[in-house]
């Protein structure tokens, strides 16, 4: 399985990195726009990613908007859905609902992230077993 972590903060990605390689090939970036590249050069290659961490408030293109344009891409071309955990230090509900409602998240953890939180969202979402 691949996942594709979605960070510009330099040690936040590092660390979510190194929590998910034991379980999937981790591929990084740095924005929602090097997110987009990366999810059409994996369905180009036909390996897809499973997961996606994908934090909300980056420089460019954040979090969200890129979100809302994977799950156009994959409706349009009827591709299988990645689960999306969207990641942030905010938790204000207006970002929770807009995660869920428009960008159709699959999850949603408030930073900082530890191995425990991230592994149960991960078992929650049938990607790992107990």
């Amino acid at each position: 399985m691949r996942a594709l972590v979605v960070e510009d903060e330099f040690i936040s990605r590092i660390v979510l990195e190194k929590m998910l390689a034991p379980l999937f090939e981790v591929d990084s970036v740095v924005n929602g726009n090097e997110a987009l590249e990366a999810f059409e050069l994996a369905h180009g290659e036909e390996r897809p990613y499973t997961l996606i961490l994908m934090d909300i408030m980056m420089p460019g293109r954040n979090g969200l908007e890129a979100l809302e344009i994977i799950r156009q891409r994959e409706d349009e071309r009827s591709l299988p859905r990645a689960k999306v955990i969207m990641t942030t230090a905010l938790s204000d509900i207006k970002t929770v609902v807009r995660s869920f409602d428009s960008g159709q998240a699959s999850a949603y953890i408030v930073k900082p992230i530890d191995k425990d939180k991230l592994y149960r969202e991960l078992k929650s979402m049938s990607l790992i077993e107990d």
